[in-house]
């Protein structure tokens, strides 16, 4: 790049000179010599200043960066000849094997990544070292694989990275381990342990492809890593951390050096294929013994022994003396096997899936990349290896339409997420991501589908599934400011329901400190105070977490009166219908035609569109979009005004789902009986007319009016029957 700054400078040069000319080549002769000697100075003075000011300019544009500093990630220059130089003392500390048991929750500290508008992680790729141990020998046999460094490459020049290293929320060394073979396991080890940020291994990403080696060939990485995680291309599920590591496919050098158009599905020449070569031997008979079951709808092919090592026999095929070329030869078949073989992870199934070809993988216990949000039903066969005499057979069974589905599935995924490291490394990064951020996660189908099937196709409009919470219980968030022993009976009073999970409480005064630990109620389930930094009524919709559950309880520290038996109750009606609104005390809109404008109404009818979230369950989802997504000054408003948070939530759900709430129980009045006329908010005279102007501002901003009126409330099934109260499941419920 120096190299460019003289040629700059001619330039420049070159430009002014024509430029010059040009301007006095008629009339120069007769100006110049009536130019006083000052004028002419000056002239040359500001010629020479405005000259020094380009080439300055020239010289900083261009001028090359260091790599600590810059994003600009070339292979040139991470060169490992022109790294620094890292001798590895022989004492030199060994991370821990690496835990078994990590997960996002337990060895990764999501704080480190915060809140940012656009919801993305920031990564941090060290810079790159060459490490040595004490008599200079290196701790890899290839130093930077043209693979890692288009990986690391991709991670740079995408929205991902940081040159901030306080800023990372995601820390990636520019050590090479995608392959073990090359790598001396204990030195690495070590290297990986000098790194400034290690700490354990703490939000530290490895990305390895061929783990393992002779005898055993483990399915993870070998080299000891403490917590961090392996994005790994071999893992089974005894070594895959769910939920913690990624699995992702081991990379084909093919794909970058052949090109394969695109085949429309259908059927082919072939209808199954097998192209692997040095399987075990068991699987050879047993394709050989379906090979002569089946004729010429099995293709069985093998390394060829008449061609000469090198490129050329890795791009060949061979069945009795017949070449063909490989991976061409996939396409002409309608299924391609994919068996494990010393490794579980193959670089035969991103062939395969670039054929177009449906991959019959048989690799027991392998988990599949990118299984955590990849549906693999949708493009791939997958057999246990016991069944592979009844290939042929289950493979028949299959209908040809879902075929063809299954094969442009096929190609699609290698597409958008096989076919190069960047790639791959970017699907890594958007896991991760999504973990971090579930609130702005990729849906399913935005994984799955491919563009042209999204834009064809109607997608269901429920927003979530109507399915029971993987996450037993719910979580009750009770918010506070200074009533204690109100405070208290609420948690006394809640501890007594069997679905209760945690107990949460926002401590929203920032001038008095909570109760000592040991004035607090006993009770059998953990209890967290969260002190917040302002008092906002919004802090109660604050996605803290400590929620674990995906049902939450919002209650106010003075609702003591529900009983075990009507919160359980309407627990359990919020699993029937997790993305409703379902709570306690009912509230309607209403139009006033003489006013013209919406108004909020607490009279007892036999309609509601509003539940209030003093009591009332949802899904932890909304608290995401509240505090996040919530539209306009919606939320600044309600801080300000310290009214209408449970107005602005009904608004929210009620605008994003298109459903009304569900009110449980007949009780309507929430009185707290020991409750003076200063103690609540809604016992202000201006409380109503407050809560109309919120209804009319929030319809305003939204655009649109919401909120669903519905008849409608649940209660148990034997409320009002005259049974024992023995046969009833919730017999404590509140009377009118």
């Amino acid at each position: 790049m120096v190299d460019k700054i003289p040629l700059l400078k001619w330039f420049c040069l070159d430009r002014l000179i024509m430029c010059a000319s040009g301007k006095y080549g008629s009339r120069g002769p007769a100006l110049i010599p009536r130019m006083k000697t000052k004028h002419r100075i000056y002239y040359i003075t500001l010629f020479s200043v405005v000259l020094l000011g380009l080439i300055a300019t020239g010289m900083f544009q261009f001028w090359p960066h260091s790599i600590e500093s810059s994003a600009e990630w070339s292979l040139d220059r991470r060169s490992v000849h022109d790294a620094p130089l890292v001798r590895i003392p022989v004492n030199s500390p060994i991370p821990g094997r690496g835990d078994l048991s990590c997960r996002m929750h337990t060895c990764f500290d999501v704080y480190r990544c915060g809140y940012n508008p656009k919801n993305k992680i920031k990564v941090y790729i060290y810079p790159l070292q060459r490490f040595v141990d004490e008599v200079g020998v290196p701790i890899s046999s290839t130093g930077l694989s043209r693979e890692y460094n288009d990986l690391l490459s991709a991670i740079s020049d995408s929205d991902f990275y940081t040159d901030d290293v306080s800023r990372a929320c995601l820390f990636v060394p520019s050590i090479d381990v995608l392959n073990q073979n090359s790598l001396r396991i204990r030195e690495t080890a070590q290297a990986l342990a000098m790194l400034p940020r290690w700490d354990k291994g703490m939000n530290h990403l490895l990305f390895n492809m061929l783990p393992g080696g002779p005898p055993d060939y483990n399915t993870a990485l070998d080299v000891p890593r403490d917590r961090a995680l392996l994005a790994g291309g071999g893992f089974s599920t005894w070594t895959y951390r769910q939920g913690y590591d990624v699995s992702i496919p081991v990379y084909s050098p093919l794909s970058a050096e052949v090109d394969l158009p695109e085949r429309q599905p259908g059927p082919r020449r072939y209808f199954i294929l097998s192209s692997q070569t040095a399987i075990h031997r068991e699987y050879r008979v047993e394709l050989e013994r379906l090979k002569d079951e089946n004729g010429e709808a099995l293709l069985l092919l093998d390394k060829c022994s008449n061609l000469s090592q090198g490129l050329t026999s890795v791009r060949k095929r061979c069945y009795k003396g017949q070449v063909y070329d490989y991976p061409q030869i996939l396409q002409e078949s309608s299924f391609c096997v994919v068996l494990r073989g010393a490794r579980l992870g193959q670089a035969t199934l991103s062939d395969v899936l670039q054929a177009g070809c449906v991959p019959v993988i048989m690799a027991d216990s392998y988990i599949l990349p990118f299984s955590e949000v990849l549906d693999w039903k949708r493009a791939s066969v997958v057999i246990p290896e016991e069944k592979l005499p009844e290939m042929y057979t289950i493979l028949k069974s299959i209908p040809h339409r879902q075929v063809e589905e299954m094969q442009r599935q096929a190609r699609w995924f290698w597409e958008a997420y096989f076919s190069s490291m960047k790639a791959i490394g970017m699907t890594t990064l958007q896991i991760i991501n999504d973990r971090i951020y579930p609130y702005a996660a990729h849906t399913y189908e935005e994984w799955n589908n491919p563009p042209v099937v999204k834009w064809s196709s109607v997608n269901s409009p429920l927003f979530l599934p109507l399915i029971p919470p993987r996450s037993p219980g719910f979580t009750a968030v009770v918010l506070t400011y200074d009533r204690i022993e109100s405070l208290f009976r609420v948690i006394t009073e809640i501890s007594k329901v069997p679905s209760l999970a945690k107990l949460l409480v926002v401590w929203n005064n920032q001038n008095k400190s909570p109760p000592e630990e040991s004035l607090w109620p006993k009770v059998a389930v953990p209890l967290k105070v969260v002190r917040t930094k302002e008092n906002k009524l919004s802090n109660r919709f604050f996605p803290f977490d400590e929620i674990e559950t995906e049902a939450v309880l919002a209650i106010d520290d003075d609702i003591i009166m529900l009983t075990s038996d009507e919160l359980q109750f309407g627990y359990e009606v919020w699993r029937e219908f997790p993305d409703r609104l379902v709570g306690y005390p009912g509230r309607l809109h209403l139009w006033d035609h003489e006013m013209g404008k919406w108004k909020y109404e607490s009279e007892w009818t036999n309609e509601v569109s509003m539940v209030l979230t003093g009591a009332a369950f949802y899904h932890k989802y909304f608290n995401y979009l509240y505090t996040y997504k919530m539209p306009g000054d919606i939320k600044n408003w309600v801080d300000a005004h310290m009214n209408c948070e449970d107005i602005a939530m009904n608004f929210l759900v009620a605008n994003i789902t298109g459903k009304a709430p569900i009110k449980v129980t007949p009780r309507k009045k929430f009185k707290c009986p020991e409750c003076t006329a200063i103690d609540g908010l809604s016992l202000d005279q201006t409380h109503m007319v407050e809560r109309s102007e919120c209804i009319n501002k929030f319809a305003s901003v939204f655009g649109t009016m919401p909120l669903k009126v519905v008849e409608h409330r649940a209660d148990p099934v034997l409320y009002k029957d005259d049974f024992p109260e023995k046969l009833k499941s919730f017999p404590n419920i509140g009377s009118l």
